[in-house]
């Protein structure tokens, strides 16, 4: 087994891995952000970054700005595009990504 100082990590120390911080980062989106009754799923995302190392005490919060909503051109009664961050206790980006979240429409007026 090959064991390496912790002193000669490359990050200094422990950290999350970047997978498993963006799933924790769906998570959070599921629980408290997502509409049971209008959630349609995720057809996929795009410009997921790892900002910062997520070391062990940190508390993360995430915050999902929408940025962009339109209507699927073939199924008119969904869609929406979020951009999502995962941030430390110091407000410091540590995770990034924008994705589509398919979400059920209001009748257009």
């Amino acid at each position: 087994m090959f064991t390496v100082p912790r002193e000669n990590l490359y990050f200094g120390g422990l950290i999350a891995s970047g997978w498993h911080t963006s799933s924790l980062m769906d998570r959070l989106f599921v629980e408290h952000v997502v509409s049971g009754v209008a959630s349609l799923g995720s057809p996929g995302g795009s410009e997921l970054r790892w900002i910062k190392p997520v070391r062990p005490g940190d508390e993360l919060s995430i915050r999902v700005t929408i940025r962009e909503a339109k209507r699927s051109r073939s199924k008119p009664d969904r869609g929406v595009v979020f951009f999502s961050e995962m941030m430390n206790q110091s407000r410091e980006p540590v995770v990034t990504m924008e994705f589509v979240h398919m979400c059920l429409c209001r009748e257009k007026a």
